[in-house]
């Protein structure tokens, strides 16, 4: 799989990710951009070390799973770092 066609991949992913995960999910194309190609290297770093398959090519059904779900954990972890520090020191008026 080509440069571009892999980054067409993680934003399509990291898109995809944002809709099915819940909550509130900030950024623009480039960070959803980030998130989807870094998630699917974590997706293809988990597919090859837990199934014994990796990326494949750009149409394939395996590498967009893997992309989708690495990009779903990668959005994940970054929102219990991202919204564990919102709490503290914050203050409401009643």
């Amino acid at each position: 799989m080509g440069f571009v066609a892999f980054l067409i991949l993680g934003l399509i992913c990291g898109a995809i990710a944002k809709m099915i995960m819940p909550g509130e999910h900030g950024g623009g194309w480039i960070s959803t951009l980030i998130l989807g190609v870094v998630g699917a290297l974590l997706g293809g770093w988990i597919g090859a070390v837990v199934f014994n398959v990796g990326l494949a090519g750009f149409w394939s059904l395996q590498t967009w799973i893997l992309a989708i779900v690495g990009s779903a954990i990668v959005l994940f972890v970054f929102g219990l770092f991202s919204h564990s520090g919102r709490g503290a020191g914050h203050r409401t008026s009643h």
